[in-house]
């Protein structure tokens, strides 16, 4: 193994040297990567164009077929489980671009959902590294803290909190992580923080379906005007909604990051709160939320208690796209005249393969037009915590992703995903309005136009 000087992920290595104990080569015995799995990859390298990592630096252990090697290796006890092996897993942003290229079926996304909970038990990572990375579960799943976190971004925001620390050279000396953190402080709009949903909303005209909502934690926080959208053009659809108030984080960044036992936890806790509500369909309007929950069936399989239940839920899940798109529309739609770019969610496109339906519901509203973009299957480096844990990468990404948005020339962009967004956002020419592909729609029937025209 080998890795780049110029690698941004150098600034997190430490001498230590961990062995997982009784374990198959360097993991332990729970749910390693399979040996099945790994044999499927046949290394013929379709999946290197679409992989973000070795579009940056042109690593093979930073590709798929890489790290397809790298958990060999490691099954077989051939190398340490040191700080090099664990950056070339950390590098690595879970957008599953690979899993759509490939055409021997690997599931890599098993693959590296099996190996990053093996790396959470096993390796030590450095103090700093646990404290961000703790900073982050302290707060992102928790969204009565983040509304506490919303009001103190509302005040910095409003004070010019940014300009002042640019202006006396504050934040260029702040470590790259918390200058991630700054730069992706989402505009927080306090008015919202004080309205919640109510737990149910009636369809208007004949009701089609009963529906639950998932409210998000950082969407019911900093986006909370896509969830008044959601709910709004459900009810007009045609559906009931029921939003249960007992509903707290789905787990899906914690998945995301190897953090297994306090995943699963919450994905218990979601299952219950919504087992009440006896709906026909669960809605969510969060992508990589949406991913996690589909997958539900999967990562409580065993757990008697909640095995059959995980799969019964994940069988009701469903982006807001793809409800809408089955639905049909009946809700009168007004015209927004406007060339919208649409950029894919790695977990909606590659993760859910939900990629026609938002581009349908879009198309809807009439005078719209829907286009794609360049590198469509290249993530934008939100990827969870990925943007502040990697922060370098996720900034290559950004700009790359932001180059490709404006050489299509569009009047808005539309994405399904908050982390998305807020990373697309930063990026982005300021004057560029971003959208969830919801409040697009919400808009058209309301008969407002969104988009500023020149």
């Amino acid at each position: 193994m080998t890795t780049h000087s110029t690698n941004p992920r150098d600034e997190n290595q430490r001498v230590h040297v961990a062995h997982a104990p009784n374990g198959s080569g360097i993991f332990d015995q729970h749910h390693p990567p399979a040996d099945e799995r790994i044999a499927d990859c046949v290394h013929c390298g379709f999946c290197l164009p679409t992989c973000p990592t070795y579009a940056l630096w042109g690593e093979e252990m930073d590709s798929p077929r890489g790290r397809v090697y790298l958990m060999k290796l490691g099954k077989e006890g051939a190398v340490a489980l040191d700080d090099i092996y664990v950056q070339h897993f950390d590098a690595c942003l879970g957008c599953m671009a690979c899993v759509t290229a490939c055409p021997s079926g690997v599931r890599y996304d098993e693959l590296i959902e099996a190996v990053r909970p093996q790396l959470e038990r096993n390796y030590r990572r450095r103090l700093t590294d646990r404290l961000f990375r703790e900073m982050i579960f302290q707060f992102f799943p928790y969204p009565s803290r983040l509304r506490l976190a919303a009001v103190f971004g509302a005040l910095y925001q409003r004070l010019g909190g940014h300009r002042r620390l640019e202006r006396v050279g504050i934040l260029k000396r702040l470590p790259r992580r918390l200058q991630a953190v700054e730069a992706l402080l989402p505009p927080a709009r306090l008015r919202d923080l004080l309205r919640p949903l109510p737990p149910f909303v009636a369809a208007r005209g004949t009701r089609r379906l009963r529906v639950g909502m998932l409210t998000g934690c950082v969407q019911r926080v900093f986006f909370a005007h896509v969830n008044a959208a959601t709910v709004r053009v459900l009810a007009l659809e045609g559906c009931d909604v029921v939003i249960p108030r007992s509903q707290g984080c789905c787990g899906a960044l914690s998945e995301h990051a190897g953090r297994e036992p306090e995943a699963l936890v919450r994905a218990r806790r979601l299952i219950d709160a919504f087992d009440a509500a006896s709906v026909d369909a669960i809605v969510v309007n969060v992508a990589g939320c949406g991913s996690t929950m589909k997958e539900y069936g999967r990562l409580l399989q065993d757990d008697p208690s909640y095995a059959q239940r995980a799969a019964a839920f994940s069988a009701k899940v469903r982006d807001v796209s793809e409800l809408l798109a089955d639905l049909k529309p009946v809700a009168p739609r007004h015209p927004i005249e406007a060339r919208v770019a649409y950029h894919d969610a790695c977990h909606l496109g590659h993760g859910q393969r939900v990629r026609a339906q938002p581009r349908a519901v879009l198309r809807s509203i009439p005078g719209l037009q829907v286009s794609d973009i360049p590198e469509a299957e290249i993530c934008c480096g939100s990827a969870g915590i990925y943007n502040l844990v990697m922060p370098e990468a996720g900034e290559d990404l950004g700009r790359r992703k932001a180059a490709n948005i404006t050489s299509v020339a569009p009047d808005a962009l539309a994405t399904g995903n908050p982390g998305c967004l807020l990373q697309i956002r930063r990026y982005l020419p300021a004057e560029l309005p971003l959208f969830h592909p919801i409040e697009l729609v919400d808009a058209s029937i309301r008969g407002v136009d969104p988009i500023p025209h020149a």
